[in-house]
């Protein structure tokens, strides 16, 4: 994902464009890795590049790989690591009796060798933790994508309409969904609808002014096998509606110490959207690698809980948060932050009858899959405690949904 690779491959582009063999035009397929580097080199826009087609592939190499708000995710990577690329290093021993390729030139390297010729993904991505760190900031790229489609000619936007629980892992019955074509995104229709918590742990869009103060609380360092956390939901929804695009979570939290613990430094949010059909039964969605996953999760790490209004990214409805080394702010014991959590974008439409649960916790819940998050990044000394919720005349604690009316005809 490096520059060098981007400007490598912009070459390679141009090249095979030029070729007598060659139409002029150059198309790019491909997942993960092959879909990542595509948006960089589309970005440098070389001449013969007609079609990309990533999909299952980061953008952002800060924000959607390895620091979710913030927060170290290295669990994916460090299994990528290990089977793909450790495995293929020059030099390692046995490659040809495991079918991994021929034995290398030189014979077996030691293991030694092999750690000194090699630059450690899991490592780097541990060490830094900012985007204005090089590692990071030489893989950003211009990501304007004015210009891509052609007027007229295909759908700004083909989205695929989550209605009803069709399983998880089942590709014929995902054909069950209905697809709409939309001119942009976020469609332009959205009613961005305020769904409010309140202590008795409901999500309403009724505002509900209270003079009182109150919290909800919750425990530090929560896991997949131990998780910590609160949930809010909605009453039965008394009409279809449809959830489409970004969403932003109001939060205002303070953290406290265990009475014989250290001074927390840090407080870790985990949000999860999730749809409850009306027997009682979660829908899950088919993750990455098969698994199943809620509608939605969000991450922030508090200290970075900073955000740049005037980046020309920057919308009510997605947060812009630069994550630079200058972004920290200090988080005290005691002291009640307000922050916006960016949640990824998603679509469902939920039945009559059907609730959406809001989930905050203090780590990995159920549907973080392989993606789970490093507890080197996360340790006691600056995490453990209790973390909670403030609710009262100045704090008001909510979720944004995109809510999609239906087209006027």
């Amino acid at each position: 994902m490096s520059r060098g690779t981007s400007e490598a491959f912009f070459d390679v582009i141009e090249w095979a464009a030029e070729q007598p063999w060659s139409s002029g035009k150059v198309g790019l397929l491909g997942i993960s890795y092959y879909a990542g580097s595509q948006w960089r080199v589309a970005a440098r826009q070389p001449k013969g590049l007609s079609a990309i087609i990533p999909w299952e592939g980061m953008s952002d190499y800060y924000r959607d790989r390895c620091r979710h708000g913030g927060i170290l995710s290295n669990a994916f990577i460090k299994f990528w690591w290990d089977r793909q690329v450790i495995t293929n290093q020059y030099g390692r021993p046995g490659r040809n009796a495991r079918n991994w390729g021929p034995d290398t030139i030189e014979g077996d390297l030691s293991q030694a060798e092999l750690e000194e010729n090699r630059q450690d993904q899991t490592v780097d991505n541990t060490v830094n933790k900012f985007r204005d760190d090089l590692y990071y900031a030489s893989k950003e790229y211009d990501s304007d994508r004015v210009g891509w489609s052609i007027q007229g000619k295909i759908p700004a936007v083909d989205l695929v309409l989550r209605k009803g629980d069709v399983g998880v892992n089942d590709a014929a019955a995902e054909q069950k969904y209905t697809r709409r074509e939309e001119a942009e995104w976020p469609i332009a229709r959205t009613r961005y609808t305020r769904f409010f918590l309140t202590p008795d742990q409901k999500l309403t869009t009724l505002e509900l002014a209270s003079d009182t103060r109150r919290k909800l609380s919750y425990k530090a360092l929560g896991t997949v096998e131990n998780p910590q956390l609160l949930q809010f939901s909605t009453e039965p929804f008394a009409a279809e509606a449809e959830i489409t695009g970004h969403i932003v979570a109001h939060l205002n939290v303070s953290m406290s110490p265990d009475p014989s613990g250290p001074t927390p430094t840090d407080i870790d949010l985990f949000v999860t959207l999730r749809h409850i059909l009306p027997e009682g039964k979660e829908v899950h969605y088919t993750g990455t690698a098969g698994d199943p996953v809620p509608l939605a999760k969000g991450w922030l790490r508090v200290s970075l809980r900073r955000t740049n209004p005037d980046h020309p990214k920057h919308r009510p409805w997605l947060p812009h948060r630069d994550y630079t080394s200058t972004d920290i702010l200090p988080v005290i014991p005691g002291e009640v932050y307000a922050v916006d959590i960016e949640v990824w974008p998603t679509n469902v439409v939920v039945e009559i009858g059907s609730k959406i649960v809001f989930e905050v916790s203090s780590g990995d819940t159920q549907g973080c899959g392989i993606f789970r998050h490093d507890p080197s990044d996360r340790s006691e000394q600056k995490l453990r405690g209790s973390n909670h919720i403030h609710f009262g005349p100045k704090s008001l604690n909510y979720v944004t949904l995109p809510i999609i009316p239906p087209k006027s005809k």
